[in-house]
């Protein structure tokens, strides 16, 4: 039953979840970028540096993960 072949609905769903997975990955993790190079770019924000750089590494990591779960496409549904 696992090894079967996915039906024309699951493939849909499987392909719409993995491409908003890589472009949810790819504006998250720029989101990160943008906030690790904010003050080189220009802009300030009234935070601290530890919290900015806390955020911009946590867009990173789950930018990366949201790519990465779009790259091994393991949906449960």
């Amino acid at each position: 039953m696992e090894n079967q072949e996915p039906d024309r609905r699951s493939k849909g769903y499987i392909l719409m979840r993995t491409i908003m997975d890589y472009g949810m990955g790819i504006i998250i993790f720029c989101i990160g970028i943008f906030f690790l190079l904010s003050r080189k770019l220009g802009f300030d924000f009234n935070v601290d540096d530890l919290y900015r750089y806390f955020f911009s590494g946590l867009c990173l990591v789950y930018g990366a993960f949201r790519f990465y779960r779009g790259y091994k496409k393991n949906y449960y549904r």
